[in-house]
Order: C-alpha cells, then structure tokens, then sequence
C-alpha cells in the first residue's frame, strides 16, 4: 500500500459534504466493513486536520480496530500526523505487539517521544516487542530530558571507520539502500575504533574519490558537534551560527550518539512554546485534549485551580483587614481591581521578556541583579506615567484629589514592585530547577494583589478623614 498522505480538498470553498462534515461516521462505517484499501483511500481524501478529527472522534473499539488493519507504515503515519497526546493514547489502546509494529516504523526521535509518555509497565511490554535494535535506541533516547540535543536527536545516521575503504562504503550504501532510504542523510560520519567521531564526510567527495583510499584521508576532521546535555537555548544558538542541515551529538567521551537536525530543533522550540503556553493557562502533567478520559483532564486542571483558590484567600485577607476603611469609601472597591489588574499587566510583561531570554539564551538564572536594574527603571516610569492617568481620572470622577493622590501612588508603586518581580521570579525558579512558566503567573499575581490593596486601603486609611 502506498503510504496515507492526506490531501487538501480540491474545491475548499465548496459545499461541505455529509462526509467532510462528520468524517468521523464515515471512517467509523468503513472500518465496519473492514475494507482496509478504502478506509485508506478515505484517509487520503481528508487534510491532515481532518483526519486527526476524525479518527480522534472515534471510539476506542474502532481506533483498535483501525490500527489492526494497516499496513505498519501506514498506521505509523497515521500516529505521526496525531497530537502527541492523541498518539500516545491511541497506542495504549491496542495490543503491545500493534504498537511495537508501529513504533518500529517511526524515526528514533519520536519513538522515545512517545515511549515516554506511557506508563513505564506499558511502555516496557512494547518495547520487549518491538525490534532488539530499535528497542534498545528508544530506552537509551528516553532517558534524556526533553529540551537537550539527546532527547531531540535521531540515531539515524551513517558513520564508519576512518580506517575504511571508500569502495566498502559505497558498497554498504547500495546493499542496504532500502533500509538506508529512512534515513535522512545529510553527511556520513568518520569514527574512530572506539566510536569517537573524527570527522565529515561529504557525499560528493566519496562518490568522487577513488575506491582504495582511506575514509581519513577525505575527511573533513574535527566538525563542529553538540554534546548530548546541550540544552535547548544552546543548541538553537548553535544553528543561528552555523548553516548545517544537521549536528552531530557526542557523548562525554566524545562517542558519536545521534544527530540533531535543524527540523528537530524548530519542532522541539515549537513544542516549548506550545508547553509554557498550557502551563501559564493552568493545564498542566502535558498536552489535553478532550477525548482524553474525563477524570484524566478534571485532575490537571483541578491541581492548578486549588493553588490558586489558596493564593487568592491570601489577597482577599488583605481586604478584610481593612474592612472598615473600604466600608467607608465605597469609591475604592472601584479602584482595586483596577489598580491589581494594571499592575499584573505589567508584571506579566517582564515575564514574558525574562521567559523569551532564557530560551534564546540571553539572560542566565543568576542574572536577577543585572534583571532588576533593567525592569526597574521601566517601572519606575511606567508607574509615574499610569499614576498620574488613574491620579487624574479618579480625581474627575470623585471631584477628590486626595482620592487620587492615593490611587495615583499606589498604582506607581504597585508597578515598580510587580515588574520587578515579573522579572526576577522566573530566573529564581529557573535557578531552583522549577517550571518558571507554570510558577511565576500565580506567584506574580498573589503578591501584586496584596500589595496593591495593601498600598492603597493603607493610605486611605491614613487619609481617612481627607477622602469622607
């Protein structure tokens, strides 16, 4: 069978078909009749968006049977056109020796990607299916963490002994050229007897070379390499410099591993990106989708939301304390959250600035001085600016200037101090080994709204007799 590459319709602005709007009962049916040539022939017919959708949609009993059908190559592209999440949970489904036979069709990389995520009883049962060689890549590739080069390498590629004949290199290459074909060959590697990369080697210069001479002698030696602990921001800095297709990763040995390829790369920043994104929004232990299971998405989203309830007490109680003075200025009930929300605003800013420098590699954890000059000196004027606009439009609402002489100082302040922290926090978290996306937000929230109501119900409180 050919291999399911799914098609953009030929008409997109036409009339949506009962089959394109629910594509969903259409598969179900097919995979009914257990006509395997025309579930594929459908796959083909839909985008790659919809046959995530569709098969996404369908119930476990047809997803099993689904995979059971194909061919391994195509059920293996199927997988891959999947969100992680919906992938690996499609391979929990079925049997562990369906899944072996589909991992073994996938790219080392994303073999490990997936093994991962699976519990470590079902993940083990498909490996001891899956092919000794490939089997014995995902373990190795698994144990690294997912932003360095070893856990974004593919062990992929071709590397032979310095000592060899360029007539037995190219004599490989044509005997397993079908096995080969998987590969995405870019370079072929020079090693040493112990496996310690020494070099290069161009394909035009071994085509072109004479059949007798040594691999040594052609070689481009001591290429530029990654080590297999090379964190993400690291790597990327290392491809803005060099114009490769892909990197050779070493070892602390200095043994050839894999390969990182400039796609993995971009793929994997995606992924980072995508990642902080769901942890700053509270969902969090990975990707969610809906057809996960219902007490699966309730758990991680209910394990944010309890943090925050706890953290949002610990503001509240500042308005409690000063109880009294809100009850006698009804007019600063108005003002807090707008005091709370710009200065959050604010503070959410220099997170965002700090987040993007530690993945670019600009700024380091240790780095929170050389940080808090930087945002304090926007704060401070940011917060002079903002003060005098809410100084100015409580004034015009209250007919009060002391009323807003004290939202004025206290937004001013309120700003410097959450800028401030927006800035620093995530390098601290970062320097603890926490998720400085997942553990800013609240933390910078919390504090900001304590200290904003504190700042302004302590001042009016002070001024009691000046604002009634």
């Amino acid at each position: 069978m050919d291999p399911i590459i799914p098609m953009q319709p030929d008409d997109p602005m036409g009339v949506e078909t009962e089959a394109e709007a629910r594509p969903w009962e259409r598969l179900g049916a097919l995979i009914d009749g257990g006509d395997a040539a025309a579930v594929e022939a459908f796959l083909e017919s839909l985008s790659t968006g919809d046959v995530g959708r569709a098969v996404s949609r369908l119930d476990e009993e047809h997803r099993v049977r689904l995979l059971a059908m194909l061919a391994s190559d195509d059920a293996a592209t199927l997988v891959d056109l999947l969100p992680e999440a919906a992938a690996v949970e499609f391979l929990t489904e079925v049997e562990p020796e369906v899944a072996a036979r589909i991992l073994d069709q996938m790219p080392s990389d994303e073999q490990a990607d997936l093994i991962g995520q699976i519990d470590d009883a079902e993940a083990e049962a498909i490996l001891a299916k899956m092919a000794p060689e490939e089997a014995e890549d995902a373990r190795r590739l698994t144990k690294y963490a997912d932003d360095v080069a070893g856990g974004i390498m593919i062990t992929e590629f071709l590397a032979y002994p310095s000592l060899g004949a360029v007539g037995d290199v190219i004599a490989d290459l044509r005997a397993n050229a079908e096995r080969y074909a998987r590969y995405d060959v870019q370079y072929i590697y020079v090693t040493d007897e112990r496996g310690r990369l020494e070099g290069v080697l161009r394909l035009r210069d071994l085509v072109l070379t004479p059949s007798q001479r040594r691999l040594s002698e052609i070689m481009l030696p001591t290429p530029h390499t990654l080590t297999d602990t090379e964190e993400l921001s690291d790597i990327r800095t290392f491809f803005d410099r060099h114009t490769f297709f892909g990197a050779p990763v070493v070892d602390k040995d200095g043994r050839l591993v894999g390969v990182v390829t400039r796609a993995a790369l971009e793929e994997a920043v995606a992924e980072r990106s995508d990642s902080d994104f769901r942890n700053t929004q509270g969902i969090l232990g990975g990707d969610e989708l809906r057809s996960m299971p219902l007490a699966t998405r309730t758990k991680r989203r209910f394990a944010w939301l309890a943090v925050n309830i706890g953290l949002n007490v610990m503001a509240a109680s500042v308005i409690a304390a000063y109880e009294s003075t809100l009850e006698a200025v009804i007019a600063l009930g108005v003002l807090l959250p707008i005091i709370s929300d710009m200065s959050g605003n604010s503070g959410n800013q220099a997170v965002a600035v700090t987040l993007r420098e530690l993945a670019l590699g600009l700024v380091g954890p240790k780095e929170a001085w050389h940080v808090l000059k930087k945002e304090v000196s926007v704060g401070v004027i940011n917060g002079i600016l903002l003060g005098i606009l809410i100084a100015i439009a409580a004034w015009l609402w209250k007919g009060n200037g002391w009323l807003g002489f004290v939202a004025g100082v206290a937004l001013c302040i309120n700003t410097i101090v959450s800028v401030a922290l927006g800035g620093v926090v995530p390098l601290l978290f970062k320097r603890w080994k926490m998720d400085p996306a997942v553990a800013s937000g609240p933390i910078l929230t919390t504090v900001t709204d304590m200290c904003g109501f504190f700042l302004v119900l302590s001042l009016a409180a002070a001024m009691l007799d000046k604002l009634t």
